[in-house]
């Protein structure tokens, strides 16, 4: 007799835009529950929604400013698994965390300093050698260079801390790339890449900046490392970017995360994937050949957007023998490999179900070390919060609905209908929306949004969304 299949449930939150929906998971024969989190003041209706629903296993990510609070929701649903799970969900959180993270497993990063003690970081700041890369660590959009400043003095560095009033104090040494690289995983094997290369004598690999991407002869070394990272995680899906140094040619960690935009077709990978672990092998685990990416890389974005359900048959030497056997690829010591050698290199693993907490909060959550650290009495703004959306919840339990055609009238407002049209040619209203709410600054690739273009979108985009649940109750 056939095992009986989890109940899964989608989790969604207000003003988030989503990453799954059911599509994602097609085939799967039982009923997909969804359930939303209204943010401040509803863990308890929420935990009552997922018991009455007798949900298994929720899906989706959690939001850097309600990592804690899902913490604490975790603990009173102890028969539900989180998928990825709170751990695996430790770097989303925060710079500090990903730093961290790395340090535990030997992971190479820029050399970083962090200070909770504001005058021992800046006479750090004082003394220390530059340039210096000074990040903003926590908070909404955490994930993303618009918060990441280069400083080439002391001066520079005080006055933007005393404007910015970041916290924790943040610092990096400055490394010179050459480039840097994004792979995306699934079970641990690399599913996606590119590079990001800046313009010569820049160090920001932004498009906008006259910056590009491709797809092409991703260096194995950088596919080893971001596997590294990911088991690692012990994450079901995951994403790295890896620096590549101008001077050195080593490779380092600059971001990781769960939360990253992705292409559908990606998405119903994952999917796929999390069927199979689900269900013990009921479902197939999907097939995906590494170096994927250099064949559909060649296809216009505008219509890989909307590409779904892409599947691969596996290689067998009697078909196509003469492409496949004669595709190779060099790693850094120069040594040939065969693509379809390469291929077993990288297997899809099923992650590991863990019963104890690997980055609990009681030992990792520095937030409440930042209470006045600007200021002897703070402001209403200055205090520390978990969360820090501070809209009144729904008076029901249905979501706050942000759709694409929404995104587009808010574009097509902000930008003027032909700059929005030219902006949306690049990257579509879901994956703009989920940036917006994420990493801003991956909005700077585009051609056409500058800093100040930026800017704009992201106070725009604050009161739209406010808008948006003000129509809705």
């Amino acid at each position: 007799m056939a095992k009986k299949l989890p109940k899964i449930g989608l989790l969604y939150l207000d003003y988030v835009l989503r990453f799954f929906d059911r599509s994602n998971f097609r085939g799967w024969p039982d009923k997909i529950e969804t359930v939303v989190y209204h943010w401040k003041g509803d863990e308890e209706r929420f935990i009552k929604e997922v018991k009455k629903k007798k949900i298994d296993v929720l899906i989706g990510n959690i939001p850097a400013t309600a990592y804690e609070t899902f913490r604490k929701i975790a603990k009173k649903l102890p028969n539900v698994r989180f998928i990825p799970s709170l751990d695996a969900q430790f770097a989303n959180k925060s710079k500090e965390n990903v730093t961290r993270f790395c340090w535990k497993y030997d992971i190479p990063v820029p050399k970083t300093y962090i200070f909770y003690d504001k005058e021992e970081g800046m006479e750090f700041l004082r003394t220390t050698t530059y340039p210096k890369i000074i990040k903003r660590s926590y908070g909404p959009s955490n994930y993303g260079g618009y918060y990441v400043h280069k400083v080439d003095s002391y001066e520079e560095a005080k006055k933007l801390l005393e404007e910015k009033k970041y916290c924790p104090i943040y610092v990096q040494d400055f490394v010179p790339m050459s480039a840097d690289i994004r792979v995306m995983l699934i079970g641990h094997k690399p599913v996606c890449a590119f590079w990001r290369r800046p313009p010569e004598g820049h160090w920001l690999t932004n498009t906008s900046q006259g910056g590009s991407i491709d797809y092409m002869n991703v260096p194995k070394g950088v596919l080893d490392l971001a596997v590294k990272v990911s088991k690692a995680a012990n994450a079901e899906y995951w994403a790295c970017d890896i620096a590549v140094g101008k001077e050195d040619g080593k490779y380092r960690i600059l971001e990781c995360a769960t939360a990253f935009a992705a292409f559908p077709y990606i998405r119903d990978w994952i999917g796929q994937y999390l069927m199979w672990k689900l269900s013990g092998g009921r479902f197939p685990k999907p097939n995906i050949p590494v170096y994927n990416w250099e064949e559909l890389g060649k296809i216009d974005s505008s219509l890989l957007r909307t590409m779904r359900y892409i599947t691969f048959g596996r290689y067998t030497p009697s078909f196509d023998g003469e492409y496949f056997l004669n595709r190779v690829k060099f790693d850094e010591q120069g040594t040939q490999h065969k693509i379809w050698q390469l291929d077993e290199e990288y297997p899809m693993l099923n992650t590991e179900d863990r019963e104890y907490e690997e980055w609990p909060s009681e030992q990792w959550d520095f937030t409440s070390k930042c209470k006045n650290f600007w200021s002897e009495k703070p402001t209403k703004e200055e205090k520390v919060s978990n969360e820090e959306h501070i809209f009144e919840e729904p008076s029901d339990e249905q979501p706050v609905s942000v759709k694409e055609e929404d995104v587009i009238a808010f574009l097509h407002k902000r930008l003027g209908k032909k700059k929005a049209t030219k902006i949306l040619d690049q990257m579509d209203a879901f994956n703009i929306a989920y940036e917006l709410d994420n990493n801003p600054d991956a909005l700077l690739e585009l051609k056409g949004i500058k800093e100040k273009t930026l800017q704009k979108l992201l106070d725009s985009w604050k009161n739209f969304k406010k808008e948006q649940f003000e129509t809705s109750v």
